[in-house]
């Protein structure tokens, strides 16, 4: 049984040292000073021999939903709840930053989304947006232009150089904590405080 499950991880051939971090929190060391992820907490949602994709999940954009949703031409039901249209987009990564993805509770049935876990999906087709600007849409999401993406053995490299911490994923804070929280609780799902690693990095 324990085989067949490594089998649908795409563990095959793997050896058991090799690092698998879709579902993952990727904080960056306080010590990073990287214009794009210095102070970021990015969600893995693929690793694999292709290299890693995620999102950066606490970068807001300028825009709100409700301005996406007029760039691309949906029409918002009525009673759409406010807290939807107001919702900032993330700065996703600088990889296409003229694209919208999409991390949301799994339901819906989307013409291009990969399951993640049974809490988190990711998708990248507009037919998810069509399904919030119609009230349909996934109960929890977030929304961002561009990814972030490491060709193969570059993210474990920066990893090696104590570039960032690793910490398996929680839904409650890509989804429900106020954005400018989502730092220190990452970091506190570590068991460190966020305090201490600030001076430890000479940041105190």
């Amino acid at each position: 049984m324990h085989q067949e499950e490594s089998l649908s991880l795409g563990a095959v051939g793997a050896s058991a040292s090799q690092l698998n971090l879709a579902n993952h929190f990727l904080i960056a060391m306080p010590s990073m000073n990287d214009p794009i992820f210095g102070g970021a907490v990015v969600y893995i949602c693929e690793h694999n021999d292709k290299g890693v994709l995620g999102v950066v999940i606490n970068k807001p954009t300028d825009m709100t939903m409700d301005v996406l949703f007029d760039r691309i031409d949906l029409k918002v039901a009525e009673g759409l709840r406010p807290s939807v249209e107001d919702a900032p987009i993330m700065f996703g990564g600088p990889v296409q930053d003229d694209r919208g993805f999409v991390l949301h509770s799994p339901g819906g049935r989307y013409s291009s989304s990969l399951s993640v876990t049974d809490d988190v999906a990711f998708t990248t087709s507009i037919d998810v947006l069509e399904a919030v600007a119609n009230g349909s849409g996934p109960r929890r999401m977030l929304v961002s232009i561009g990814y972030a993406g490491w060709s193969p053995g570059q993210l474990e490299e920066e990893i090696a150089r104590n570039g960032w911490l690793t910490v398996g994923a929680d839904a409650r804070v890509l989804f429900d904590l106020p954005i400018e929280e989502r730092y220190n609780a990452a970091i506190k799902l570590l068991g460190i405080d966020p305090l201490m690693l600030a001076t430890e990095a000479g940041h105190a």
